[in-house]
C-alpha cells in the first residue's frame, strides 16, 4: 500500500506504484487535464514518474510558478528539434531555461536574426504535432553509443564527464528527436502552446571556455498566454527607454572607455549627481551616530591573508609588487575599518561604534559580465562597520534595518523583500558562531514584524547576511543593500573591548552598505525614475533662459541669487528661440526652467515650467526662490528655518 499526502493534508492510497497522472486523475478529471508535472517530496519531476513509496505530492499546473521553468525548458528542446530539422548538420550542445526565457547552443551553423522567423515556424509545426515527450533511463554506455551513432559528440562528452558512480542517464524523446536531459518536461510538445518567441542570436563558447569551440546561441522566451508574453515585451520596451546607459549619454552624465573597462568616466553633471548621493548619505549617517573615516587603497598582502580574503577572494583581486612585497588594491573596506577600530583601548561604554567609509574598491569581473553602472570593476561603497556587544547585537541590526528602509523610501523605493543568506559550504568560523549569528539576524527581523525568506548557502565566507531586494517603478527586482554579521574577522584580527568586568571581550562586527555600490545604485535609480531626478537630487536643478538678449542681465541676476542660495543653476543665453531651449532642456530632464521675458523683467517675476507638466506658473522671484530652497532640501533631514 502506498500512501500519498496532498498539500491540503488529504491522503490517497494506492495498491501499487502510481504515476503523477494517475494521482491527478484520482483527484479530479479537470486536474488531470491541466496537470503538467508533479512535485514529489519537494522535487519536481515528470507527470509520468511513478511513485513507489509513501510521499507528499503536489500536482503542477500552469498556475504554479515552477511550471514556467518547465515550459521554457521544453521550449528549448522544441527549438533544438526545429534547428535539427532545418539544419541537419548542426550539432546540439546544451539548452537550459534561464530567467525570463531559454536558450540553446549549436555547433556547425551560423544564424542571423532574419533566420529566427523560419525557426519559429518549424517550432510551431512541432508544437502543433503534439508529440509525446517520453522519458527513459538507459545504461550510460548505451547512451554513449546512441549519441555516437547520431554524431552528437557534445552529448557524448557530457556523458563521459559525468562522475564515475553514474551508471544510468535520462534521455527524452519527442518524435524522432532524442535529447540527453535530467528534465522535467511537459507531457507533450503541444503543451508549449503559441506564446513563444525567439529573441536574438549571439556567440557563445562550449562550456563557457573561450579556448574551446565557438557556438551559435539562440535565445527565446515562452509564456502560458499571449497576454503574458505581450506584457513581457511591453516591459522590455519600457526598460529599453529607461536604460541608464542610454539616459547617461542623453543627459550627459557619464560614459565608458575601452581604456578602462568596468570603470566610469563621470561627466560634470553625473559627478554632481554622484556627490549629491554621498552628501545625502553622509548627512543621514551623521544623524544616526556614525563617524566617517578613510582608509588606504593599497595594502600589504599580509593583511588580506589575515582577513581571509587572500584565500577566498584572490582571483577577484588586483595586485602589484612594490620593493619585492606583494600589495593588493582593496576589494573590501572591512580590514581597514577593523584596523581603525583597533587603535587605542575601547571600553564597553564606548560601544556601539558606528564607523562609516565611502570606500572605493576594485574587483575583477569578466569582461562579458560588465554592464554599464550595474556591473563594474571599480566602485564606491557606502560602507559602515558597527562594533557592538552581544547584548547590543539585535538592537543594532534592527536600527540598521529601519535606517535602510527609511533611506529607500526617500528614493521612492518602497517594495522591499528581505532574504536571510545562510552559511555557505566553504566558510570560516565554527558552527556555533554561525548558529548564533544566523539566529540573531532572524530574531531581529521577526521581532520587528518583517517577513523574510531563506537564501541557503549564500552568506559571505565569514558570516550570514541580510540581502535587501527592491522593485523599481516597472516591477523589476534589484539587489541593493546588505547587512552582514561577523565574529570571524574580530577573531582573526584579535579585536577586543574591555567589558564591565574589566576583562577583554570579543565584539560582534556588523558590515553594512545601504546603497551597496553607489555606481550600481545610480544605475538602478536612473532606470527607476527614467532620468527624471527629484529636484533635490538633480545635478542641474534650474535653467534660466531669456526670451531675448534684452533680458540677459536680468537672467544673470536671477541665476546669481539662486547660486548664492545653494541652488544648482545654469543659464542659457544662446541666440535660439525659447521653444527650442525649453524642448532641449526638457529632453535632458531639467526639473525647472525659468523663462524671463520683458514682462518678467519689468515685474520682477519668473515664469516657471516644471518637467513633466504642461502648466506654467508666474511668480515673483522672491517667492519662487523660497519654493526652490525648500525643494532642494534633502528628504528626512532636519533643517532650521
Amino acid at each position: 500500500m502506498i500512501e500519498i499526502t496532498l498539500p491540503d493534508g488529504a491522503k490517497l492510497q494506492f495498491d501499487s506504484p502510481v504515476s503523477g497522472l494517475q494521482i491527478a486523475q484520482k483527484i479530479s478529471a479537470g486536474l488531470a487535464e491541466h496537470a503538467l508535472a508533479i512535485k514529489v517530496n519537494d522535487t519536481l519531476t515528470d507527470l509520468t514518474t511513478r511513485v513507489t513509496e509513501d510521499a507528499t505530492i503536489s500536482i503542477i499546473t500552469s498556475k504554479n510558478p515552477e511550471s514556467l521553468t518547465i515550459l521554457r525548458h521544453t521550449a528549448a528542446h522544441v527549438l533544438a528539434q526545429a534547428v535539427k530539422n532545418l539544419y541537419p548538420k548542426a550539432l546540439v550542445t546544451i539548452g537550459p531555461a534561464i530567467e525570463n526565457g531559454f536558450y540553446y547552443d549549436f555547433y556547425g551553423i551560423i544564424l542571423k536574426e532574419e533566420d529566427l522567423p523560419k525557426i519559429e515556424a518549424e517550432m510551431a509545426k512541432i508544437i502543433a504535432a503534439d508529440l509525446p515527450i517520453v522519458r527513459q533511463t538507459i545504461n550510460r554506455a548505451d547512451a554513449v553509443r546512441l549519441f555516437e551513432d547520431k554524431g552528437e559528440r557534445y552529448k557524448v562528452e557530457l556523458i563521459n564527464d559525468m562522475p564515475d558512480d553514474v551508471r544510468e542517464v535520462a534521455i527524452y524523446t519527442q518524435g524522432d528527436y532524442v535529447e540527453l536531459c535530467r528534465g522535467p518536461h511537459l507531457p507533450s510538445t503541444g503543451k508549449v502552446g503559441k506564446a513563444f518567441k525567439l529573441t536574438k542570436v549571439a556567440a557563445a563558447y562550449w562550456r563557457g571556455d573561450a579556448t574551446k569551440e565557438s557556438l551559435q546561441r539562440v535565445y527565446g522566451t515562452a509564456f502560458w498566454s499571449e497576454k503574458e508574453m505581450k506584457a513581457y515585451f511591453d516591459l522590455l520596451a519600457e526598460a529599453e527607454k529607461r536604460d541608464h546607459r542610454k539616459l547617461g549619454r542623453e543627459m550627459d552624465l557619464f560614459h565608458f572607455e575601452e581604456y578602462a573597462p568596468g570603470d566610469v568616466f563621470w561627466h560634470p553633471r553625473g559627478w554632481t549627481f554622484f556627490q549629491t548621493l554621498i552628501s545625502y548619505m553622509r548627512r543621514r549617517q551623521l544623524a544616526e551616530g556614525y563617524v566617517e573615516i578613510n582608509t588606504p587603497q593599497i595594502m600589504d598582502k599580509v593583511l588580506w591573508e589575515t582577513s581571509g580574503h587572500w584565500d577566498w577572494y584572490r582571483e577577484n583581486m588586483y595586485t602589484t609588487t612594490i620593493e619585492e612585497k606583494t600589495f593588493a588594491i582593496k576589494p573590501m573596506n572591512c580590514p581597514g575599518g577593523v584596523l581603525t577600530f583597533k587603535q587605542g583601548i575601547t571600553s564597553y561604554r564606548d560601544l556601539p561604534k558606528r564607523i562609516a567609509e565611502f570606500g572605493r574598491v576594485h574587483r575583477y569581473e569578466a569582461s562579458g559580465a560588465l554592464h554599464g553602472l550595474l556591473r563594474v570593476r571599480a566602485f564606491t561603497q557606502d560602507d559602515a562597520h558597527i562594533f557592538c556587544t552581544p547584548e547590543q547585537f539585535k538592537e543594532e541590526c534592527q536600527r540598521v534595518v529601519r535606517f535602510m528602509l527609511d533611506i529607500y523610501k526617500d528614493f521612492g523605493l518602497k517594495d522591499v523583500a528581505i532574504k536571510l543568506s545562510t552559511r555557505p559550504k566553504e566558510r570560516i568560523g565554527t558552527d556555533a558562531i554561525w548558529d548564533m549569528l544566523e539566529q540573531g539576524l532572524a530574531d531581529a527581523l521577526t521581532d520587528m514584524g518583517y517577513k523574510y525568506t531563506i537564501n541557503p548557502g549564500d552568506g559571505a565566507f565569514y558570516g550570514p547576511k541580510l540581502d535587501f531586494k527592491l522593485k523599481d517603478a516597472i516591477g523589476r527586482e534589484w539587489q541593493l543593500g546588505t547587512l552582514q554579521a561577523d565574529l570571524n574577522l574580530p577573531e582573526r584580527f584579535d579585536v577586543t573591548y574591555i567589558g564591565e568586568d574589566g576583562q577583554k571581550h570579543r565584539p560582534i562586527m556588523l558590515h553594512r552598505a545601504l546603497f551597496g555600490s553607489l555606481e550600481r545604485f545610480s544605475g538602478v535609480f536612473i532606470e527607476h525614475c527614467a532620468g527624471a531626478f527629484p529636484f533635490w537630487l538633480a545635478p542641474v536643478q534650474v535653467v534660466v533662459a531669456p526670451i531675448s538678449a534684452e533680458q540677459d542681465d536680468y537672467v544673470k541676476q536671477i541665476a546669481h541669487r539662486l547660486f548664492v542660495a545653494g541652488i544648482r543653476v545654469e543659464t542659457d543665453l544662446r541666440n535660439e528661440k525659447i521653444s527650442y531651449k525649453v524642448r532641449e532642456h526638457s529632453l535632458k530632464k531639467i526639473p525647472v526652467i525659468l523663462v524671463c521675458g520683458a514682462k518678467e523683467k519689468e515685474n520682477g517675476t519668473v515664469t516657471i515650467r516644471r518637467f513633466g507638466s504642461d502648466k506654467q506658473e508666474v511668480l515673483p522671484f522672491e517667492e519662487a526662490l523660497k519654493l526652490f530652497k525648500r525643494d532642494a532640501r534633502f528628504p528626512s533631514v532636519e533643517y532650521e528655518d
